[in-house]
């Protein structure tokens, strides 16, 4: 009976039986034990908060009149003139484009600082994860309300919103990248005599910045589908025009706003698979079902394949003189066509620029509007079990997201689909899911199933089935591909690999997505109380239409408290399970 052992054995004596011994396994550490009762608890916990919420099929189908009533006083889709709608997308599409550029530009020096290895010091490190995590538990329409009192009424608010709310998800992900780098380059310039700026320049950004773009163009994405709710504060574009059709009754309208949205969200994935494709090539970012349509050249790549030095790289003389090819033209007109757009955008935003100098007036003003905080006229029992609801909102709908996710996410992994159909099928639903703002679904549930945590809870589901999907399926396609082919090789299923090697793989990156979507479902549970999806969110509501700005800033603090467990959570399972 051959045993096979990981670690090489030297090579036996002639004539000497060869013993193979198994190492032994080491003992599970009592942290690790601990970690995985607290996963355990977590996910009954779960559990017991979908019960309590009472989602139930058959009464959903009897209210299915509701849905009937609704759709007959909609009639039919109606939609603003086509001048006013070609203004109204160009307005959202440029301030979500402005916003996202200004977080990852203002991401940069804090990433820098929350990396691990670039840090100057752990102080420095432990401010710039906590402004991370700060801007990430801030709701952007709760940023949105406090610029709108500042600054001029506009793309402004929204702009600002966006872009500091985006800072802890896009900072988070620049310095992970950061701490992931090859340190051989960095430590070649410093050696050189290179200074910290070149290091930095030479050494690392050259290494994360596929990674970046990765980042900011899924960041990009999100801030399209989160525009919706900040026309509910009074933020120009789309949103706003949807708000008011919803709040006069028109619903024709309003859903034929809501499918512009969709449309106009499923366009800009296209988009960014184009800028992916130019601009990564052949990188492991490009894996979406679109860019299988847009790059076929890149099915039969593999992540590891490097392209010939080309000629005019030979030597310093040959590369001031680079031909014109025709990659080099694509390139550099890609590049101008990004910086028009950036332009464009700035300009179709109609940014009031004096709001810069003159906010300061109104700063005091506005801050002791929101400080110190209060719960007002409420009571603190009352605020407290609202906050438990919408946790128990973002736990059940991340346990009714987790299998749907996992189902779907690997079929959508190349290594674990049983081909390219059922891959392409699933990278498509998913696409279509993230293009459905959970704002609209809780508008329509609400219709259907009435007020309360149920059609949150559900709107909530269904729209993280799209992004936990995707991460699930990019994190399979990931992982070392070594185990797989040992297992296949002595004649596995494809079943077992996939249980056996593929998923104990990537089951830091489950569990750290699992996390990341309980974050967003407890920022985004807050939101859908707005529209009636129960929880915290219908006192933020109150407070903020009755202008008791205090109460808001109390909710918030219950906000980030709670975000702030969800991230402690977070770093300790990593780094149990690393």
């Amino acid at each position: 009976m051959t045993v096979l052992s990981d670690a090489p054995s030297a090579p036996a004596a002639p004539g000497r039986a060869t013993v193979s011994h198994r190492a032994p396994r080491r003992p599970i550490s009592a942290e690790r034990i601990a970690a995985g009762l607290t996963l355990v608890a977590l996910l009954m916990i779960g559990i017991l908060a979908v019960n309590e919420v009472g989602i139930s099929i058959p009464a959903m189908v009897q209210s299915w009149g509701n849905a009937e009533n609704f759709m007959a006083r909609v009639g039919g889709l109606s939609f603003p003139e086509p001048a006013d709608l070609a203004w109204l997308i160009a307005l959202t599409v440029g301030l979500v484009l402005v916003g996202t550029l200004l977080a990852a530009v203002l991401s940069v020096p804090i990433a820098y600082l929350a990396a691990s290895n670039t840090t100057p010091g752990n102080g420095w490190r432990a401010a710039a994860r906590f402004l991370g995590v700060l801007t990430r538990a801030l709701p952007d329409v709760v940023l949105a309300m406090a610029f709108v009192l500042m600054f001029s009424l506009g793309t402004l608010p929204g702009i600002l919103a966006i872009g500091i709310h985006s800072i802890g998800m896009i900072s988070k992900m620049f310095a992970d990248a950061i701490e992931q780098i090859d340190e051989g380059p960095r430590l070649a310039i410093r050696a050189a005599g290179g200074s910290k700026m070149q290091e930095f320049a030479s050494g690392i950004v050259p290494q994360v910045l596929p990674s970046w773009v990765a980042t900011v163009l899924h960041r990009n994405d999100i801030n399209l589908r989160g525009s919706v709710v900040l026309g509910y504060v009074g933020v120009a574009g789309l949103g706003l025009e949807m708000s008011y059709a919803f709040k006069s009754l028109n619903y024709g309208k309003g859903l034929g706003i809501a499918l512009v949205i969709f449309i106009l969200c499923v366009a800009m994935e296209i988009v960014s698979s184009l800028v992916r494709g130019a601009m990564l090539g052949h990188q492991r970012q490009t894996r979406s079902w679109i860019d299988r349509i847009i790059h076929p050249r890149l099915r039969g790549s593999s992540s590891g394949s490097t392209s010939a030095r080309p000629a005019w790289a030979a030597s310093p003389q040959t590369a001031v003189r680079r031909p014109w090819t025709a990659e080099r033209v694509r390139n550099t007109s890609g590049i101008i066509v990004a910086v028009l757009v950036v332009i464009g955008s700035v300009v179709v935003s109609q940014i009031n620029w004096l709001d810069f100098f003159t906010f300061w007036a109104k700063l005091p003003e506005v801050a002791a509007k929101f400080w110190p905080p209060s719960f007002g006229s409420y009571e603190a029992s009352a605020m407290i079990a609202a906050m438990r609801d919408t946790i128990a909102i973002a736990l059940a709908a991340t346990v009714l997201t987790l299998l749907p996710s996992l189902i779907l996410g690997s079929l959508a992994a190349g290594n674990v689909a049983p081909g390219p159909g059922a891959r392409g099928v699933a990278r498509f639903l998913l696409v279509g899911i993230r293009g459905i703002p959970e704002l609209i679904l809780a508008i329509v549930l609400v219709v259907i199933t009435g007020l309360g945590a149920q059609a949150g809870v559900i709107a909530l589901a269904i729209g993280g089935i799209g992004l936990l999907g995707k991460l699930i399926a990019d994190s399979l396609e990931e992982v070392d591909r070594g185990p797989e082919r040992a297992l296949r090789a002595v004649g596995a299923t494809r079943l077992q690999t996939y249980t056996s090697a593929t998923v104990p793989q990537g089951m830091q990156a489950l569990i750290g997505h699992s996390f990341y979507m309980l974050d967003t479902n407890i920022r985004a549970a807050t939101i859908l109380g707005i529209v009636g999806g129960g929880g915290v969110g219908y006192y933020l509501l109150n407070a903020s239409q009755g202008s008791r700005y205090e109460t808001v800033t109390a909710i918030v603090l219950m906000i980030l408290v709670t975000v702030l467990v969800v991230e402690g959570l977070a770093m300790w399972m990593r780094k149990v399970f690393r």
